[in-house]
């Protein structure tokens, strides 16, 4: 079931730990909210939280993934108010970009002073709607990947690395 490593607990650290370094740097003399996709991106979002150097708040949401006959929804709202925040959104991994874009959409409405987009993963080969991603960890090859809060049907969240998983759900 478990394919190819991709990543190694190392690299992710090395990576994880140089975004923060970049996020600390652009919003230095700010108090940035990172506000995280749940679910799998809960151990990223704490690693990166460890990351950053500067003073943050964080906050997580929720969210039903883009099917075309229900499109998506909160789950999770967010429990602080953007408005005139500058915010970080973290996601694990952006692949067609449509339920990025539904976030962000969303989120710009409540009014931020800024928003980015933070994620562990670019899956660019699956891409349908336009997103830009500020902060990006590392771009992967179309696969389904596991480890490292990623999971396959509830399982291999725990581990350290990034795997490919050789089923596609």
């Amino acid at each position: 079931m478990i394919g190819e490593q991709l990543f190694d607990a190392a690299a992710i650290a090395r990576r994880v730990g140089e975004l923060g370094a970049t996020i600390s740097r652009d919003y230095a003399g700010k108090v940035p909210l990172v506000l995280g996709v749940l679910g799998g991106a809960a151990v990223f979002l704490a690693d990166l939280l460890r990351a950053i150097e500067i003073p943050c708040e964080y906050d997580v949401i929720a969210v039903t993934k883009f099917s075309e006959s229900e499109g998506i929804r909160f789950r999770k709202d967010a429990s602080a108010s953007l408005e005139g925040r500058h915010v970080i959104l973290v996601e694990d991994t952006i692949d067609t970009g449509m339920t990025m874009q539904y976030i962000v959409k969303s989120l710009r409405a409540r009014g931020p002073a800024s928003l980015a987009v933070c994620a562990l993963l670019d899956r660019p080969a699956r891409r349908i709607a336009d997103i830009e991603i500020n902060y990006r960890g590392f771009e992967i090859p179309d696969r389904y990947v596991v480890g490292y809060g990623l999971d396959y049907r509830g399982r291999f969240r725990e581990l350290q690395g990034l795997y490919a998983h050789e089923t596609w759900p």
